[in-house]
């Protein structure tokens, strides 16, 4: 399935966010679609690291919702 990711930053004070990427991509399914996302959080070329990420399908219909969990990314990039 197309499914489009955007990454976003989040402000504290208002729950205020801008979007610093957005990536279209295929996967298989809503787990699929999540792991790229994961992936691309940590590889993709955005002017701030983002601390959020929303996927929609092609319908814009979300799929998926939340914040990135950067202890887990950061131990991810740190195994071999």
């Amino acid at each position: 399935m197309k499914i489009v990711i955007e990454f976003y930053r989040t402000r504290n004070a208002d729950d205020a966010h801008a979007i610093v990427g957005r990536e279209t991509k295929e996967a298989v399914n809503t787990g699929d679609a999540i792991e790229v996302a994961r992936q691309l959080s940590q590889t993709l070329d955005m002017p701030q690291r983002p601390d959020a990420m929303t996927i929609t399908d092609a319908n814009g219909a979300t799929l998926f919702s939340g914040v990135i969990d950067a202890d887990a990314a950061n131990e991810e990039r740190r195994q071999p």
